[in-house]
């Protein structure tokens, strides 16, 4: 079971060490397979309204770190560290484009919005890149980061673009982890489905 390396004790303040702690050694008991949590799309938020045409949204890029089911803790330095016995159910770029395309379901937009490949004719394709989500230890925060751009399918131009971002109290085990980056994403797939409508 991975253990803080000497140098991030040393970087943490102690608060931050005691936080960082928990969240690693969470979960680790005899070798048990990992508790897996997964992310939800909102509901009754509001119709978000039609803007007209149909959107597909591509699968969300996102570094090496992020392209995986693993729950992430990142240090005041910017050293990350994997959350001991705990796992997403599948790829975060996957999730989130999943819990994405259902946000805007959710919102009264089931005809207008689709993934790539379900063979219908976009207006407009949505991008996203996961620029954060993870657990930041220094705060004790869920933190994500995500930026949108709306392009025109025919003709490739971005029409907008915009970063979303939000910030939860997290919860010092994998359950309470899990549970605050579940509720920043919800945010942050609000605003997006706003945005872009």
């Amino acid at each position: 079971m991975p253990v803080l390396p000497l140098l991030l004790r040393r970087r943490l303040r102690a608060p931050s060490l005691a936080i960082a702690g928990s969240l690693l050694l969470a979960g680790c008991g005899g070798g048990s397979a990992p508790t897996t949590y997964d992310l939800s799309a909102p509901r009754d938020f509001g119709r978000i309204g039609g803007g007209g045409g149909v959107m597909i949204v591509a699968q969300p890029t996102a570094v090496q770190a992020l392209d995986s089911d693993r729950l992430i803790v990142k240090d005041s330095s910017g050293a990350l560290s994997f959350l001991g016995g705990a796992q997403w159910a599948d790829r975060v770029p996957n999730l989130v484009q999943t819990r994405l395309i259902q946000t805007f379901e959710n919102g009264s937009r089931i005809a207008a919005v689709g993934r790539p490949g379900e063979r219908i004719v976009p207006d407009f394709q949505l991008n996203t890149d996961i620029r954060a989500f993870n657990i930041d230890a220094a705060s004790g925060q869920a933190v994500v980061e995500i930026t949108a751009k709306l392009i025109g399918d025919r003709t490739g131009k971005v029409q907008r673009a915009k970063l979303f971002s939000a910030r939860v109290p997290a919860g010092a085990e994998g359950a309470g982890a899990a549970q605050a980056l579940d509720q920043a994403l919800s945010l942050v797939l609000i605003q997006i489905a706003r945005w872009a409508r």
